[in-house]
């Protein structure tokens, strides 16, 4: 019986593996996509019991947005998918009411790029932020 749970621990890390490789390769295909238009703002909204979100604007030399994209879930079954309602908009003039088209967690995303977009912008470097295992390890 041991060696059967065992087995089962095992084909479930497998599994998982190879849907997150399937995940970061699509991610990475769309991410390619948009970069083909332009720059790219991406701003992401981590959640340790809540699906993670992901932002990704194409934009132009005069930070209008080309196209938008977002990947949202708590599974490696999420997948990047387009974003409505921003094309043609500018980045940094993203207003109130271009917010109360989205759910809370893509607003923190969207504020999160432009965030990152600022501290890039200036020539600032971003910083990594420490994930809740990082936060166990360094507690010891």
């Amino acid at each position: 019986m041991l060696w059967y749970v065992i087995v089962l621990i095992g084909f479930s890390w497998l599994l998982q593996s190879i849907l997150g490789f399937l995940q970061i390769k699509h991610f990475n295909k769309k991410y390619a996509e948009l970069r083909k238009l332009g720059r790219v703002a991406i701003g992401k909204k981590t959640g340790l019991f809540q699906s993670g979100t992901v932002v990704m604007f194409a934009i132009d030399r005069k930070n209008n947005i080309l196209k938008a994209a977002k990947m949202q879930g708590v599974t490696v079954l999420s997948r990047v998918r387009n974003l409505k309602g921003f094309e043609g908009k500018n980045l940094l003039h993203l207003c109130e009411e271009d917010f109360n088209k989205v759910n809370k967690l893509t607003k923190l995303a969207i504020e999160d790029a432009l965030n990152s977009y600022h501290i890039i912008s200036k020539g600032g470097e971003l910083k990594v932020k420490k994930g809740w295992i990082d936060l166990l390890l360094s507690k010891k």
